[in-house]
């Protein structure tokens, strides 16, 4: 039966660009070969899945102009279609053109999901087609063994077209398709203006906002049949893409056209290893280029067997720098290392070994001192370091973190993007809550506050710690109160107002910590280590921040809410030295108690949806009581209740003063609308919490 092979592309062949050129001729050959060869354009997604359930195999070119792209890419992989990818960009970055390895002003240039979404697609492909060693090693320092199957095709050049000319033109430098900045429009015209004795012939259109030397004019595009009879017959080519150019068709048909070349370090075509002095041997594997393509689809198709499952053997994870917090942020990674390896050991602090020996399920905990001592015991060593690269990569065994300044999200997803590059088996999507188990007290129920910080000027001020505490109490009087206080943290007891009974204070180490977290209700604290320990026990936190935004570094547990006080108040951009001389620290002073109250309003009706409870009013909001109306002012909203009776308004005036609600139709309809606003808060009372 004849094999029905799909081609996924998102631009018309029509179009004279080296993608599309090589896809022609890639169906051409397939068609010679007997197989059935269809095209989908992308237009309509039910049409392109039907195409798709009747293919034998799928051959996924570019699909950035799809408008369903995403949704595309996930179908396919859901459905575990056989395909193959041929990358002709990069198209899991949202320029296509990864500016970021070549400019370091540009930062957080990839949308998270569809970087993460490539990756799974190159895992799972049967094999990725690449355009040059250069555009391999740029998307494996991406990825690593995600592409491990792969084949590099040389430019698909039509050699028997080639009309190389012993007359060489010395006075036309041409330019083919439109002059933009990327393909290094730029750069051309520099020349231009240099050598006005000469003339530039552009085929295309001006996209350049500058103004034209006289010796450049601008002709429609032509045919590549044309382009290679000009370039047959020129004696220079300038380019020098801004861009990193994944090949440079243009470039190869140059080379081979006997033209000298004006070039930079950013074309794929120069990472080949017959450029620049074997024309005979480009030649030869660009004929056989679309031959060997088919040749391994050939064998994806007639394959009988399974990859082999390997692992990474016995493995040794060293964190070296780095606070406590930043050794939380690893975990997801380091238990997605443990599950393609044979036996994992987690290299810790002498002081951490007893706390993660505890409560660390999947690995083995040993003294970082003990490690280096019989390092050759294993098949692999990593060091996740920090991120980011505060000592650089210096350090023995150091992983590089490719995602910094590229992909924005949680420090956690890029510990995670860095270990997923050592293994194609690694998923790269973190979804576990939590790390650690908590076992909530029944009897004694409490909550945490971690009032201190291993870098004090980062922390909230302690007086309003106190006061917090003291609010909660009359909130929450059948709740006890821990207080974990380190040996440099501030005396919180002085700003209490009166003898605190139900305040414990927790002052041994990582085990004591540990244990008041795994059973707390809810946790309160600054952007420090402990925050993020708790973290580790999933339990509902709010965070306080600062100077430091809480950005890549912020709160990780699955119910919170990160307070930068910064936001609006401050636009200084703190560094250590900021810090050190900054007299009123604004950032922290001024977020009061009742917005962490707020905060932690909106925590408790969210990790406690659906426990009984009670009715607050948000500390924030401003409340107006008329004959008529009530009026509520809450971050420079108003909202306006007008009373339809006598009776609504008693109701509404009970509802703001003692939080009770009669089971009446009116008033229902009232609080859902004020908790919508978020100026009413369901919050749980804590007298019927199960352990979880």
């Amino acid at each position: 039966m004849v094999k029905k092979i799909l081609f996924l592309h998102d631009t018309a062949l029509t179009t004279p660009r080296g993608a599309e050129l090589t896809i022609k001729e890639l169906m051409a050959l397939g068609e010679v070969k007997d197989y059935s060869v269809q095209l989908d354009y992308l237009k309509d997604f039910d049409r392109t899945k039907g195409n798709i359930s009747k293919a034998d195999l799928i051959i996924i070119n570019s699909t950035s102009r799809c408008h369903f792209e995403l949704e595309l890419l996930q179908h396919i992989i859901a459905k575990s279609v056989l395909y193959v990818k041929v990358e002709y960009d990069y198209n899991f970055c949202i320029r296509r053109n990864v500016l970021c390895t070549v400019d370091p002003k540009i930062r957080s240039c990839c949308h998270p999901d569809k970087f993460h979404l490539f990756r799974k697609l190159f895992a799972r492909a049967a094999f990725n087609v690449f355009q040059s060693p250069k555009h391999y090693q740029t998307h494996y320092e991406f990825y690593g063994d995600a592409i491990s199957q792969h084949l590099i095709m040389p430019p698909t050049v039509d050699t028997d077209a080639l009309q190389p000319s012993d007359k060489k033109d010395e006075n036309v430098i041409p330019f083919f398709g439109d002059l933009n900045y990327l393909k290094g429009g730029e750069a051309y015209l520099q020349y231009a203006n240099k050598h006005p004795e000469q003339r530039f012939i552009v085929y295309g259109k001006n996209r350049l906002r500058r103004s034209i030397p006289d010796n450049v004019s601008f002709h429609d595009p032509i045919s590549n049949k044309e382009v290679l009879k000009i370039l047959g017959r020129t004696k220079k080519l300038i380019c020098k893409p801004v861009w990193p150019e994944p090949s440079g068709r243009l470039v190869a048909e140059a080379f081979l056209s006997g033209c000298e070349i004006l070039g930079n370090d950013r074309i794929g075509t120069f990472s080949f290893d017959f450029y620049p002095n074997n024309r005979d041997k480009a030649i030869e594997e660009m004929k056989q280029a679309p031959n060997n393509f088919w040749d391994q689809i050939e064998d994806v198709l007639n394959a009988q067997y399974k990859e082999p499952s390997t692992t990474l053997g016995t493995v040794l994870v060293y964190k070296s720098y780095g606070g406590l917090g930043d050794i939380f942020f690893a975990v997801p990674a380091i238990y997605k290392l443990a599950k393609v390896s044979e036996e994992l050991h987690f290299a810790v602090a002498p002081r951490l070994v007893e706390f993660f020996t505890k409560h660390l399920t999947e690995v083995k905990v040993i003294n970082e001192d003990d490690a280096r001592n019989n390092e050759e015991e294993y098949d692999n060593i990593y060091e996740l370091g920090n991120y980011p690269a505060f000592r650089g990569y210096d350090l023995p065994h150091a992983l590089k973190y490719p995602t910094h300044k590229k992909v924005k999200q949680h420090a956690i997803g890029h510990y995670i993007d860095t270990v997923s590059k050592l293994h194609k088996s690694i998923d790269n999507q973190h979804n576990k809550y939590p790390y650690f188990n908590r076992e909530l007290d029944d009897i004694n129920k409490y909550y945490v506050v971690h009032h201190g910080a291993g870098f004090l000027l980062k922390i909230w001020p302690t007086d309003k710690f106190a006061q917090l505490i003291e609010r909660l109490q009359e909130l929450y009087p059948n709740l006890g109160c821990k207080i974990i206080m380190g040996p440099d943290d501030p005396d919180i007891a002085q700003y209490f107002k009166a003898s605190m009974p139900h305040v414990e204070y927790v002052t041994g180490g990582m085990l004591e910590v540990g244990s008041a977290l795994s059973g707390a209700l809810f946790h309160i604290g600054n952007d420090a280590g402990i925050t993020h320990v708790a973290g580790s026990f999933n339990v509902p936190t709010v965070g306080v921040y600062g100077p430091t935004g809480p950005g890549s570094w912020g709160s990780f547990s699955e119910h919170n809410e990160l307070i930068w006080g910064k936001k609006g108040v401050c636009n200084l951009r703190c560094n250590y030295d900021v810090i050190l001389n900054c007299e009123h620290r604004i950032c922290l002073t001024s977020v009061t108690v009742d917005r962490v109250l707020e905060s932690l309003y909106k925590v408790l009706q969210k990790a406690f949806k659906g426990t009984p409870g009670s009715i607050q009013i948000n500390p924030l909001a401003e409340v107006e009581l008329g004959e008529k109306d009530c009026l509520i002012k809450l971050n420079d909203n108003d909202l306006l209740l007008e009373y339809h009776s006598v009776s609504m308004k008693h109701q509404v005036e009970q509802l703001i003063s003692t939080q009770v609600i009669e089971d009446s139709g009116d008033l229902r309809m009232v609080v859902d609308v004020l908790k919508q606003q978020e100026i009413l808060f369901e919050v749980p009372s804590f007298e019927n919490i199960e352990g979880t």
